[in-house]
């Protein structure tokens, strides 16, 4: 939904996203997305779950609540040529000056590149954006003429599991994961309701009466940024995140890493220098949910709320 105000003779639609502190529910969603904020060193979060359930709403309100950082939008239908940029051949070879139109990956540096249903992204364009969330970096070649340039993003996915899941390359490249479902108690609905009709009847005054909540939320974050470089891990958490790891029997090495980082950002968002225990159960809930290999007969429940209690169970 959109503003029209009318500058000189050309009518300019400013966009108005839905306040992200007005979204009901969806903590865990929430909290994920702000310590992404907080924290871009995190990976980004894949956010899997039905329709309507304030996924996309979400992720495009940080656009608005950190004016530092910007929402990029990947559509599942872009061209190789649109993701990457493209290089001007016959300027460069007429010349000899490389002339660069810039791509999404341009456009996502220090940003947070968003692709809605991420799970039916072309395999190549999926290739594409693992190249460059490893290396960090853009690299076009064509015609034997290279270029490239600096390529650093929070990467965001939302999808609809019913739709197919993602590839595994792809999936272990989000530093976190949260599955959602709708509202289940009635009072709640009933509040979700009251805010979508409020909001649709007047978006400019619905946002000024979320403007102070906004404002918090955006101090908190900078102030956590700030901590962040401050906060300090026990040896003991170290060796409790490698046992959860471990007895999870989660491959690799970089959901340890994560978590770290996670309960470290989420000491930095409570105010303080040093992680706790529970910050590291926090954290693991978020990180290892998409890295789990599970058979056919240990099937979690929507909610993680059994993964939870596991994970809680594992002690050093």
């Amino acid at each position: 939904m959109g503003i029209y105000t009318l500058k000189g003779d050309i009518l300019e639609e400013k966009q108005l996203f839905y306040p992200f502190t007005a979204i009901v529910g969806q903590k865990k969603m929430k909290n994920a997305l702000v310590l992404n904020l907080i924290n871009p060193l995190i990976g980004g979060v894949l956010i899997r779950g039905e329709k309507g359930t304030a996924k996309s709403i979400a992720v495009r309100a940080l656009s608005t609540l950190m004016a530092d950082i910007k929402v990029v939008d990947l559509p599942v239908s872009a061209t190789e040529d649109r993701v990457v940029g493209t290089l001007d051949i016959e300027h460069t070879l007429k010349t000899g000056e490389k002339k660069f139109d810039p791509g999404i990956l341009s456009w996502a540096d220090g940003n947070i590149l968003y692709v809605d249903e991420v799970n039916l992204l072309d395999d190549h364009v999926v290739d594409i954006l693992l190249d460059a969330a490893a290396m960090g970096m853009n690299i076009i070649e064509r015609e034997g003429i290279s270029y490239s340039h600096k390529s650093r993003f929070v990467l965001v996915g939302t999808m609809n599991p019913e739709e197919g899941d993602l590839r595994p390359q792809l999936i272990d490249r989000f530093g976190l994961s949260v599955d959602v479902t709708g509202e289940r108690e009635s009072k709640t609905r009933v509040e979700i309701i009251k805010r979508r009709l409020s909001y649709d009847k007047d978006p400019e005054n619905f946002l000024k009466q979320y403007k102070a909540d906004e404002t918090f939320l955006k101090q908190q974050v900078l102030k956590s940024r700030k901590l962040l470089p401050d906060v300090t891990v026990n040896n003991d958490y170290l060796f409790l995140t490698a046992k959860i790891v471990a007895d999870l029997n989660i491959d690799g090495h970089r959901a340890d890493i994560t978590i770290i980082k996670t309960a470290r950002t989420i000491a930095a968002f409570d105010e303080r220098k040093n992680v706790i225990e529970e910050d590291v159960y926090e954290a693991a809930e978020l990180a290892i949910p998409h890295r789990m290999r599970r058979l056919p007969f240990e099937e979690f429940d929507e909610t993680g709320t059994d993964l939870s209690h596991i994970i809680q169970r594992i002690k050093v």
